[in-house]
């Protein structure tokens, strides 16, 4: 089971997730309480090992300032989250490198791998970022490395594991003991209960 933990925001945050077995973790570069700065995200990527995905996270922002950001921090992957993005979005990417994600809602966008030319597909709840659960029933039968987000948390994660049977899950508001401030206690039982 592949575990993004996402939204971090300290060196102690990353050191936590890495050290739970996360295999991938996020920072957020747009308007969120979770966001970094551009400074901050490299800094923070310094201290990902590279057996470690560590993803930018980006909604809203127009390609040229992701590749910007993505060159300039030492990204291994580029998260465009929302429907704004298209496919030629992430085309525009793919010289540099780095593994696409593309994170959108199941309502208007195509919930296929690959659509848009991404390497893996995050499927969220209509509010991302809101922590909220929604219908997870409607994914069943999803193929290819999609990651199941939006509601999950340590006490349901390994329901929805079942349920669902994701490539891989998505968390970030469901480890935090406040709004864009991450629990390391939970980081820790997401990651166990996300394999069990």
């Amino acid at each position: 089971m592949f575990v993004k933990i996402c939204g971090l925001r300290t060196e102690a945050d990353v050191e936590c997730a890495v050290g739970a077995g996360a295999d991938a973790v996020g920072f957020v570069l747009t308007p969120s309480p979770r966001q970094v700065t551009v400074a901050e995200a490299a800094r923070l990527v310094a201290g990902v090992p590279p057996e470690v995905l560590g993803v930018g996270v980006f909604l809203g922002m127009p390609v040229a300032d992701v590749r910007d950001i993505a060159v300039r921090t030492g990204l291994g992957a580029v998260q465009l989250h929302g429907r704004g993005y298209r496919a030629e979005d992430f085309a525009a990417l793919t010289d540099l490198g780095l593994r696409l994600v593309r994170a959108t809602s199941t309502s208007g966008s195509p919930v296929e791998v690959g659509a848009f030319g991404e390497d893996m597909l995050i499927l969220d709840s209509p509010r991302a970022g809101s922590g909220e659960q929604w219908d997870w029933e409607a994914l069943r039968g999803q193929t290819g490395q999609w990651l199941l987000a939006g509601g999950l948390r340590p006490g349901n994660v390994a329901d929805a594991v079942r349920t669902v049977r994701p490539w891989g899950v998505d968390v970030s508001s469901g480890v935090e003991s406040a709004r864009g401030t991450k629990d390391h206690g939970l980081i820790r039982e997401f990651l166990a209960a996300a394999r069990p």
